[in-house]
């Protein structure tokens, strides 16, 4: 394996691959339209020799397949993500979801390379049996509340590449992503970190939306890009799905003090009912843990980043953001 390309390659959590993956010696293709990702993203390694990016959409089966056919290896991170954007076009985030991963898979049986898919821990839904392994259930709320149609499409994008793996046409390696935070994150989406800091360093209200007593597990992209790697190397990986993420829980109303502590801010906190922040019969989860267990057994992984480690990262690069854009 010598070039791999990342669909979504200029978004958060590609842009911090494609850096990892040249370091150790790999070269990059990235295919990206640009529609939630930033060129910015990949100033750090836009003008090596062995990157390469394509502006272009994995709707675009023909993109797609000029794409896989020139690498050893997919991964495939391109995506409609965030609540906030799964509510606000949900017919687009369906689409893009469930036909991107098909044009993917198509093009990797074709070409017959490894894939790896990123899918969500909203693939468990509102089960309150925790931690999450890999083969808990599935619980769902009404078909009329969009965030359940976008658990709905990973979970589609999961069996459709389960199905390949099974009629010996692919070989994909599944990864369940958990509140993945790092450098580069926008809480444009709704992503809860970005937003809080930005927040407190403005010096705005922090906007908790419901009462702040549910908890997430945050794992820092540094993390999460090293188990990608380990994963796309490992064998055993094939045809199998893996949590990855942290198991060290927080609160909402304590992540938001930390972030008041640590940047020095004297914001106040303001609390946001769920119905006003999203949509009427808007369902959020008391708790999000994942069992780690199974991906530490195959590729001996586990996060080495603090959630104080997260914060500072984060807030060091929005104020530095900050800074430039004064």
């Amino acid at each position: 394996m010598s070039k791999v390309l990342i669909t979504g390659g200029a978004g958060f959590i590609g842009s911090h691959l494609a850096e990892a993956l040249l370091c150790e010696g790999f070269s990059v293709l990235c295919l990206d339209d640009l529609s939630t990702g930033n060129i910015k993203n990949l100033d750090e390694v836009i003008s090596d020799p062995r990157f390469e990016f394509v502006q272009g959409s994995v709707l675009d089966p023909v993109a797609v397949d000029e794409a896989v056919r020139d690498v050893d290896v997919v991964v495939h991170l391109a995506a409609a993500v965030g609540v906030k954007l799964i509510i606000e076009k949900p017919l687009k985030s369906l689409i893009v979801n469930i036909e991107g991963t098909r044009n993917v898979l198509e093009a990797a049986e074709r070409w017959k390379k490894k894939l790896l898919i990123t899918s969500t821990s909203e693939v468990y839904g509102k089960n309150p049996n925790q931690p999450f392994s890999e083969t808990s259930d599935r619980i769902l709320g009404s078909v009329t509340v969009a965030r359940w149609s976008y658990s709905t499409a990973k979970a589609i994008d999961e069996i459709l590449a389960l199905t390949y793996f099974k009629e010996g046409r692919c070989d994909p390696v599944i990864v369940r992503l958990f509140n993945t935070v790092g450098p580069r994150q926008i809480g444009t989406y709704g992503m809860v970190i970005p937003r809080l800091v930005s927040q407190a360093l403005r010096g705005d209200d922090l906007t908790i939306y419901g009462d702040g007593n549910q908890t997430r597990c945050f794992c820092h992209v540094k993390d999460v890009v090293r188990a990608l790697m380990l994963l796309i190397e490992e064998p055993k990986a094939i045809g199998e799905i893996f949590n990855v993420g942290s198991t060290e829980e927080v609160s909402i109303n304590q992540l938001a003090n930390m972030i008041l502590d640590m940047t020095g801010s004297k914001s106040r906190i303001k609390y946001i009912p769920l119905h006003e922040a999203y949509e009427e019969g808007f369902e959020d989860m008391e708790r999000r843990v994942p069992d780690t267990k199974k991906v530490k057994d195959y590729i001996n992984w586990e996060p080495e980043c603090s959630l104080e480690m997260i914060l500072k990262d984060v807030i060091d690069d929005l104020r530095e953001q900050m800074k430039k854009m004064s």
